[in-house]
């Protein structure tokens, strides 16, 4: 059927649009890849001939069979394992192949629109480049990542996060579509190349309502000068939306192009698992001994710090010192960077300085209210002081501002939906595919069990600790920021029902 769409597992492939997404995130499939996916589950659980599988992958063409073996392959490399540890594609000797998961049809389903906002709105969508080299598409994908934080920085416009930017990578979507699901209005896109000691920019703005370019430019500089340029065009995007405005205070950019590259890499590493959090901070270790004063550094160099802190093992008097320090001076080499600010507060907030993070938090807002982190790292504190309803509020505006987030979005949500005792948003929430970690497993078990679901809840636990064996309730329990007693009881009782240990 046109227009079909079908999902299985954390997959949802669009065979019109050429596309496979793993968790909204595209997978690298080619043209062939899709046509011999989109048959097999078009025609779930049954056998299709090798022949009628090469008449759809290559028509009219006549190939060899091994041509269909090496596809089949491929795809069975890139979807991994299905959820019982068996393959999806099974074959079917001296026949062909059957496809074996479960699927949806997502042709009935419309597309989420969301309404937009009373300002500006805009996403920047990924830079692309012509080659598949993957220092140009760092390049290219640091570049998309600093026009966010550039346009993020007016008031007066609201600007989509990074990660919902990310989402549309790779994928052929009209661009009202996109804007429909990102809700917004305009899309700004373009092309990006450095090379020999220059660098080529093709950007352009689009009004998605009428498909018209309110404005289109291509630059060819020195590479030293590519912050000069993307000022330029943040200055340009503005203008176009809302006139000649105040310039805003200018952000602490790198003078040394290897520690930005290095920031860049780093960031898209950000987990909470060990090796990476380990080659993150070698990164950006090396970062800050190439340039001392580049604050974007020093603040992720924070954040992992304090991931390997509270995910790694638990706190040490090191690791936490160093974190705070890091971020101190991050703050001070840029107060107007609401990144730095917020990374700050939260830090402020899990060494109980309770009064200096809430105003950090304050001063992060005001200087950057499209900073998506900033209020879904706010929900976390808020829920654990016992405010709870503005903790669900503040989540509410992380999602509207990243509507396809990193996964810790969906555990601080589902932090605050058992904190209101909404245990049944709280297995919703927690079971997706997005969120679905040791680190998330906590509270789900507790939800199951103040639901009654004592054998679940306690499975859930046990897979938990299995990553997390030195987990304890009473080491959570005085280790997070909470200021709100009964609160911190009602998060205790449900740990305990779900079996953890004391």
């Amino acid at each position: 059927m046109q227009g079909a769409r079908f999902a299985f597992g954390p997959f949802v492939l669009d065979p019109e649009a050429g596309t496979l997404l793993r968790n909204n995130d595209p997978v690298a499939v080619g043209h062939r890849g899709v046509k011999l996916l989109a048959a097999l589950v078009g025609r779930p659980g049954e056998i299709l001939a090798k022949t009628e599988l090469m008449d759809a992958a290559w028509p009219g063409t006549a190939v060899e069979e091994g041509n269909l073996t090496v596809q089949i392959a491929q795809l069975r490399k890139l979807l991994g394992p299905a959820a019982d540890g068996g393959e999806w594609i099974s074959t079917v000797p001296r026949i062909g192949y059957r496809f074996t998961g479960a699927i949806r049809q997502l042709d009935g389903e419309k597309r989420k629109v969301l309404a937009l906002p009373d300002k500006p709105s805009i996403a920047v969508l990924p830079f692309v480049t012509v080659s598949g080299d993957p220092e140009q598409e760092g390049f290219a994908d640091g570049l998309t990542e600093d026009l966010i934080t550039d346009l993020s920085r007016t008031s007066a416009l609201f600007v989509i996060a990074r990660n919902s930017s990310f989402a549309y990578k790779g994928r052929a979507m009209d661009v009202r579509d996109i804007a429909g699901e990102l809700g917004v209005r305009y899309l700004l896109d373009g092309s990006a190349r450095r090379a020999a000691g220059r660098v080529r920019i093709n950007a352009r703005l689009v009004d998605t309502e009428s498909g018209d370019h309110l404005w289109a430019e291509r630059f060819d500089r020195s590479l030293e000068d590519i912050f000069a340029v993307q000022d330029e065009v943040t200055g340009k995007i503005v203008e176009a939306l809302l006139g000649r405005l105040r310039p805003l205070p200018p952000r602490n950019r790198p003078k040394n192009l290897e520690a930005y590259d290095l920031c860049v890499r780093a960031r898209t590493l950000m987990d909470d698992a060990p090796q990476s959090a380990r080659e993150t901070q070698l990164m950006l270790t090396r970062a800050i001994a190439l340039d001392p004063d580049y604050a974007e550094a020093h603040r992720w160099l924070a954040l992992n710090h304090w991931m390997g802190w509270v995910h790694s093992g638990g706190p040490t008097e090191t690791d936490r010192s160093v974190a705070l320090e890091l971020a101190r001076k991050a703050v001070a080499l840029d107060p107007n960077d609401a990144g730095c600010r917020w990374v700050l507060a939260y830090l402020l907030a899990y060494e109980r300085n309770f009064a200096e993070a809430d105003t950090e938090f304050e001063k992060a807002i005001a200087l950057d209210p499209n900073e998506a982190d900033t209020w879904a790292a706010l929900s976390d504190i808020s829920v654990l002081a016992g405010r709870i309803d503005e903790g669900l509020e503040q989540i509410g505006k992380a999602f509207r501002l990243n509507p396809f987030p990193a996964s810790w979005y969906y555990l601080t949500l589902g932090q605050a939906q058992y904190a209101c005792r909404n245990y049944e948003a709280v297995v919703e929430t927690l079971r997706r595919e997005e969120t679905y970690r040791t680190s998330s497993r906590r509270f789900l078990a507790a939800a199951l069990a103040q639901l009654g679901r004592l054998d679940e809840a306690r499975s859930e636990a046990e897979l938990f600790l299995v990553a997390n064996p030195q987990f304890s309730i009473s080491h959570w329990a005085a280790t997070e920021p909470f200021r709100d007693a009964a609160t911190l009881a009602h998060f205790v009782d449900g740990y305990r029902n779900a079996g953890f240990p004391e």
